[in-house]
């Protein structure tokens, strides 16, 4: 994941650009992850773990009748979270990430490994929601990789002048 990061690192310099992590079921890993690159206060900017909903709200402006509408693991939520996070930061791109890493607290709607990622960036944000499969260290490590890639295909788009 190291080399991944640093990718992310040299397309968010050639861009211009600063990042931001705004991190539930990940705990923090992605923010861990892109600061071992050394230089990366370059390019990235700030971090939250919000594990907790009023954490959400509090720190990251995501409203509560959306966690309590879709529940904490869906689009919108994460939509939320990384546009908080772009709006409360000097990044130009934001990421965040919110799902059920286990072993427990999954439902039939949102099994163990459901994990929904956005990218808030340039007036627009993107939402996914992925299914990993594995133990808890495994459905963590495939959200922190699928959010840096998620990073580096978008901040690849055309360079507006």
């Amino acid at each position: 994941m190291e080399s991944l990061a640093e990718e992310v690192g040299r397309v968010l310099t050639w861009r211009g650009w600063m990042l931001a992590t705004a991190e539930s079921c990940t705990g923090g890993g992605i923010a861990a992850c892109v600061t071992e690159v050394p230089g990366s206060s370059a390019w990235f900017d700030r971090g939250w773990v919000t594990y907790s909903n009023a954490s959400k709200c509090a720190m990251l402006g995501v409203d509560l009748t959306l966690i309590a509408q879709y529940g904490a693991v869906s689009e919108a939520v994460v939509g939320a979270m990384a546009s908080g996070a772009l709006a409360r930061s000097a990044a130009q791109m934001a990421l965040a990430v919110s799902g059920v890493a286990g072993p427990s607290g999954g439902s039939r709607d949102k099994p163990v490994g459901t994990v929904c990622l956005a990218w808030a960036w340039d007036g627009q944000v993107e939402t996914v929601t992925r299914h990993f499969d594995g133990n808890r260290e495994s459905v963590r490590r495939q959200a922190a990789l699928g959010a840096l890639e998620g990073v580096l295909a978008r901040a690849r788009g055309p360079v507006v002048t």
